[in-house]
């Protein structure tokens, strides 16, 4: 732990240039404090980390990722003026930075008064995804998102706060080294991504997991996963976040995205950061997807083979080509013209025209017969069957009456 004794540490200026004052800030690595900048005039924040290895090498590397830190520049990122180490003890050189002193509340401080409306909240999810999106651009990753470490900053009156993004200590290069000590846990346990936890590489996506949990925070009031640091750590293991049922539709889906626990099932910085933008516009102060709808690309159906040409006349094509002609059942013009045969009636009617008198009225009479026939057959066909009737078991005294009245009731 740092000595945050002010006699210890203010006596004489860092590197010959910063003044040190009150104690403004103290974390586990490092304390923050206000400083004045001599050479220039200004008033700083000066972040002194605990002290480090005496290793040549070793002060050499942190000294190069601290300067690949200063040279961040966006709107929501607190900038870096300088890098430097504090040789006054030689045995314990500190490294330090020195940034610009931001004069205002940190989002921890904000969230304790009261949860953030939705309009806040957009403000400061677009302005965090974004600085997310340059700083993870540049192969970085924060490493610990929290409220603590945004800072909530008045730009003009009437206009909601903007947020910026501080404290890149225990940042890290991807796929390079960390500031820490090899093996060590670091980060705040409440807002820690799965991978974290579980010691595993991390990249942008773990960031976007711990800004899942800083937003759930602002919008319930409460730490989603308070306890001791284990607790906390194995506690996002085994449930996912619960987010409250007044929470809207757009905006618990946009915060479960966040916090899968697979990192490659989490939208990216940019994408978020386009859905706070459309939050930014909407009545509502709604988030819009994360991810397009992919547009379905219907398959192509496969070219029609032409139909063959129906010839003027079969005799003359098929002399003509020297050949016959394929026949198929797909192709009714392929097919051959069978010969048709017109019935003739007028044998049948010139018989009866010259058969006798007795004869006419027997055909006729036997005619009739059979037309009445099927006329008694249809009619009985007709008539519906009587329906079954399903007795039910004999019942005495009121309930018997009552059924008995039921059956009469219902009988046509």
């Amino acid at each position: 732990m740092v000595d945050s004794s002010p006699n210890s540490v203010t006596a004489e200026p860092l590197g010959g240039r910063y003044q040190l004052g009150e104690l403004i800030g103290r974390g586990g690595m490092a304390s923050v404090y206000a400083a004045k900048d001599l050479n220039l005039g200004r008033d700083v924040a000066l972040k002194l980390f605990a002290p480090q290895s005496a290793d040549p090498d070793e002060l050499r590397r942190q000294e190069a990722e601290i300067q690949l830190l200063a040279t961040l520049s966006h709107p929501s990122l607190v900038t870096l003026f300088d890098v430097g180490t504090d040789t006054r003890v030689p045995d314990e050189p500190r490294p330090f930075l020195t940034m610009e002193l931001v004069d205002g509340q940190d989002l921890r401080t904000r969230i304790r008064h009261s949860p953030l409306p939705l309009d806040e909240l957009a403000v400061v999810g677009a302005g965090i995804a974004d600085a997310l999106a340059y700083v993870h651009g540049l192969g970085i990753v924060h490493r610990d998102i929290k409220p603590a470490n945004i800072l909530l900053v008045p730009v003009r009156p009437g206009e909601p706060l903007r947020p910026k993004l501080t404290d890149f200590g225990i940042a890290r290069i991807i796929d390079g080294t960390r500031l820490t000590s090899t093996g060590t846990l670091v980060g705040t346990a409440a807002y820690l991504s799965p991978e974290q936890a579980r010691g595993a590489d991390l990249g942008p996506a773990s960031d976007i997991y711990s800004l899942g949990l800083v937003l759930l925070e602002c919008l319930k009031g409460d730490v989603e996963y308070p306890g001791s640091a284990v607790e906390s750590a194995v506690a996002r293991l085994h449930r996912a976040p619960v987010i409250p049922d007044a929470v809207p539709e757009e905006w618990a889906q946009l915060i479960q995205a966040m916090t899968v626990l697979d990192p490659l099932d989490r939208p990216s910085a940019a994408e978020l950061e386009a859905a706070f933008r459309t939050a930014l516009v909407s009545p509502g102060s709604l988030p819009g997807p994360v991810q397009a709808e992919p547009t379905r690309t219907l398959p192509v159906p496969p070219p029609r083979r032409p139909r063959p040409s129906r010839p003027e006349s079969a005799g003359a094509t098929g002399a003509a080509a020297g050949g016959t002609r394929s026949l198929s059942w797909l192709d009714p013009d392929a097919l051959p013209r069978r010969p048709r045969h017109r019935l003739s009636h007028s044998h049948g009617a010139s018989w009866f025209l010259r058969a006798g008198l007795r004869t006419r009225l027997a055909l006729l009479l036997a005619g009739l017969a059979v037309l009445a026939v099927v006329a008694t057959v249809a009619v009985t066909l007709s008539v519906p069957a009587a329906p079954d009737v399903v007795p039910y078991p004999t019942v005495t005294g009121p309930l018997g009456d009552h059924l008995k009245n039921l059956q009469k009731g219902v009988e046509p």
